[in-house]
């Protein structure tokens, strides 16, 4: 009997010390309905080329619906599958789906005046999406959610920038020229960051049960 006693919370133990990490694990892989909405919203990224763009700057880079799809990507899904909403959208236009502004596709894509900005929608997203979830547990969650919005927009237009000013042109010339999107720009993070709000309230778990 006391050799019973004492073996039986080694072995609860050892349950527990092994059922542990495997719980983890699980937590920290996608399911099946995080894939769905990295589908869903690389799809709607894939869409917003869709409206037509106006063309704008020096180089013609058109303004386009898909920075509020990038904001969106970062405000809805966080970090990980924001990121790999906008990354799997890049891919696909990459591989030669037409899905770039103007419907264009391709690597050749990258040897253009947009280069700047598609990298920087990956760079955007990543950053909204990883302070997205600190935004929410603020009091003020639209001031702060459009703040990390803006910050997102910042990063997008200085890669953009870099891509101009790769392509030859002047730094004061380059930053003029991106100045332009500025306006609409922030009229689309207001929108973000509304719809993002309205989906957080309607799926309040929506960051926190299925984190990366």
């Amino acid at each position: 009997m006391p050799n019973t006693d004492q073996t039986q919370p080694s072995v609860v133990g050892a349950r527990g010390s092994a059922s542990a990490p495997t719980t983890l694990r699980r937590r920290s892989r996608w399911t099946a309905v995080d894939l769905a909405l990295i589908a869903v919203f690389a799809a709607l990224l894939a869409a917003s080329v869709a409206v037509p763009g106006v063309p704008a700057g020096p180089f013609g880079v058109p303004i386009t619906l898909q920075t509020l799809a990038v904001s969106l990507c970062g405000l809805v899904l966080g970090f990980g599958r924001g990121t790999a909403a906008v990354g799997l959208y890049i891919l696909l236009g990459l591989i030669g789906l037409p899905i770039f502004a103007g419907f264009r596709s391709g690597p050749a894509v990258l040897a253009g005046p947009s280069a700047g900005y598609i990298i920087g929608f990956l760079l955007a997203a990543a950053a909204v999406g990883f302070l997205t979830p600190w935004a929410l547990r603020r009091r003020r969650k639209a001031g702060w959610l459009f703040g990390v919005a803006v910050l997102g927009m910042l990063i997008l237009h200085a890669s953009g920038v870099a891509g101009f000013l790769l392509k030859g042109m002047g730094l004061s010339t380059a930053v003029l020229a991106d100045a332009i999107y500025y306006p609409g720009d922030i009229i689309k993070n207001i929108l973000a960051v509304g719809l993002a709000l309205s989906l957080h309230r309607a799926f309040p778990d929506l960051l926190r049960r299925r984190r990366t």
